[in-house]
């Protein structure tokens, strides 16, 4: 059985973050001759079962970077969370560093969830995050902390780098960009590639290769266990150069070109067991 790990922004959704007719076609055909299928994606589970698409398939669903994993049959069997300890101290130094700053939980996104903001104005993101009143997460019963978000405008990603060197080394965390202009921190033990990993374990299989697909710096994390890594065009230069093969961008169906010009993963003679 060969495991197929999907990004969603940027590499399975294209610019409109819709799954095109022919990716969709390209995963159905993928898991009828027997693979196995796993979304494996920055977003929270509620903005990843929004895709119509996604209703429609049973896979697994590893959500806000191998955080919190779903069956799937959309049954909870993992997550990893951040201690309320570490949380309240990260917090504070964004806070100085004058970043937006979202925050996932079991309780949804706050002040929102990522996919919502693209496309609004440096005006309207400033406005969001200087009203919104953190202090109220906290109020919350049996709260759980998945991960935190440090944002800032397309046109200010340097000050991302500030954010990286004030955490690197401070707290047992993971720490990667969906986009140039974040910095996505989860528990240590919450990882694109330890997803996939532990999946493997939890269901007592053995993939005989895993291909990951990915655009972002968060996807580095599953290009590390894969046999095959496949960047999409549209991805930085840094990660195409951490990646096996390149493919076309999300908006050219880099995916399902990916799929069946390649790798040939739907043209192999092969039986799969």
């Amino acid at each position: 059985m060969k495991c197929i790990s999907i990004d969603l922004d940027g590499t399975l959704l294209n610019s409109q973050h819709e799954i095109s007719v022919e990716n969709e076609k390209v995963l159905n055909e993928l898991k009828a001759q027997g693979h196995c299928l796993i979304l494996n994606t920055g977003r929270a589970y509620a903005d990843v079962i929004k895709l119509k698409a996604v209703q429609n398939m049973e896979i697994p669903i590893f959500c806000i970077n191998g955080s919190v994993l779903y069956s799937e049959t959309r049954e909870l069997m993992y997550e990893a969370v951040l201690p309320i300890s570490t949380y309240k101290n990260i917090l504070e130094k964004l806070k100085g560093l004058g970043v937006g700053i979202l925050v996932y939980t079991n309780y949804g996104g706050f002040p929102s969830t990522l996919p919502p903001l693209h496309g609004k104005s440096k005006q309207e993101l400033d406005e969001l995050f200087q009203t919104f009143n953190y202090d109220t997460i906290l109020e919350k019963d049996n709260l759980k902390i998945y991960k935190l978000i440090a944002l800032v405008h397309p046109d200010q990603v340097e000050e991302i780098e500030k954010v990286k060197t004030a955490l690197e080394g401070k707290f047992d965390i993971s720490m990667a960009s969906s986009f140039p202009n974040n910095v996505e921190m989860t528990s240590s033990e919450a990882h694109k590639g330890k997803a996939l990993l532990r999946y493997q374990q939890m269901m007592n299989l053995s993939f005989e290769e895993i291909i990951a697909f990915g655009d972002g710096g968060n996807d580095l994390a599953q290009f590390e266990v894969a046999t095959t890594s496949v960047a999409m065009g549209n991805a930085p230069a840094l990660v195409q150069q951490k990646a096996d093969i390149i493919t076309k961008t999300n908006d050219e169906d880099g995916f399902s070109y990916a799929v069946r010009e390649l790798l040939q993963l739907l043209n192999a003679k092969e039986t799969i067991l």
